[in-house]
């Protein structure tokens, strides 16, 4: 069974207790690299990467809530994504809201976590955050899911990753982990703003 946690502020499963709820989430409370950041000027600068690539493709997908977030999760191939030579593969995407990472302080209103893994096991999460104004494509085209989403995996045909508008020329990237149980380090990010 999966142990339970929340996101809620509370000592026992909330993020403060995590790394007491299972040993292997020691990293929760006492990892060096963990994620979210405060992505401010002086601790981070906007990047430019020549080998960051991304070359995504439709491919048939499933939703599912989750509980503390609605996840998309791709059945077929998404085709990759490059970073320092090293082919990633899309394998799924959720949402937070609010923002997880913030900017100089500033909390999003909800950030979008797009999650990729190598052959070798590494993971690499496209983190894309937006702030409450026009419609966006990817979200608008899985709005009737969004709505009647369960707690079983649904079936929502073919999803195109390519409509989330990635754009590579301005980022943020660092080394950090991933933002739930069992937080683990070594998670390469790399941070948007729509």
């Amino acid at each position: 069974a999966e142990t339970p946690y929340t996101y809620d502020q509370n000592p026992e499963n909330g993020p403060k207790g995590w790394s007491k709820l299972d040993h292997q989430w020691k990293p929760c409370n006492n990892g060096k690299l963990q994620s979210p950041i405060d992505l401010t000027n002086a601790r981070v600068s906007r990047a430019h990467d020549e080998t960051w690539k991304i070359h995504h493709k439709p491919a048939d997908a499933v939703i599912l809530s989750r509980g503390h977030d609605i996840m998309v999760s791709w059945k077929g191939d998404t085709g990759k994504m490059m970073i320092h030579r090293t082919e990633f593969k899309l394998v799924q995407c959720h949402w937070h809201s609010p923002s997880e990472h913030t900017v100089n302080g500033t909390r999003y209103d909800m950030e979008l976590h797009t999650v990729h893994t190598s052959a070798e096991g590494q993971t690499a999460v496209i983190a894309v955050l937006y702030k409450l104004g026009r419609p966006n494509e990817f979200l608008t085209t899985l709005e009737n899911e969004i709505k009647t989403v369960g707690k079983e995996e649904k079936e929502i045909g073919i999803v195109d990753p390519r409509i989330i508008g990635f754009h590579t020329d301005k980022f943020y990237r660092y080394v950090g982990s991933l933002t739930a149980p069992p937080c683990t380090e070594g998670v390469i990010w790399t941070v948007v703003k729509r």
